[in-house]
């Protein structure tokens, strides 16, 4: 048994237009036309101002966006570490960054 989903949201937006203009004609109003796909009909142009926050935080993600992702230099300093065995890890502060992490996140 095959179910046409298509056929039934069509004919259920076809309905809802319908629908609505049915209630505009009844209080006089026209409905709103909506362009034909492939149309050229003119758009209107949408200005918006950013706040000084927004175009700072702009230019911020620009810059981040201009850096690297990874620090080629620290990743090859470290391996190099691990390499010759040099890599130690602070137990407590790493402990304490947890602890801080955690308690940004649940408080």
């Amino acid at each position: 048994m095959a179910i046409d989903f298509n056929g039934a949201n069509n004919n259920a937006l076809n309905t809802q237009k319908q629908t609505l203009r049915q209630r505009d004609d009844a209080q006089g109003q026209k409905a709103p036309q909506q362009p034909a796909e492939g149309g050229s009909q003119a758009r209107e142009s949408t200005r918006v101002d950013l706040s000084p926050d927004a175009r700072n935080i702009k230019a911020a993600e620009q810059t981040l966006q201009q850096q690297p992702e990874v620090d080629d230099a620290k990743v090859s300093r470290i391996r190099e570490a691990l390499e010759d065995g040099s890599y130690s890890v602070d137990a407590e502060k790493l402990a304490q960054k947890m602890l801080d992490v955690d308690n940004s996140i649940f408080g």
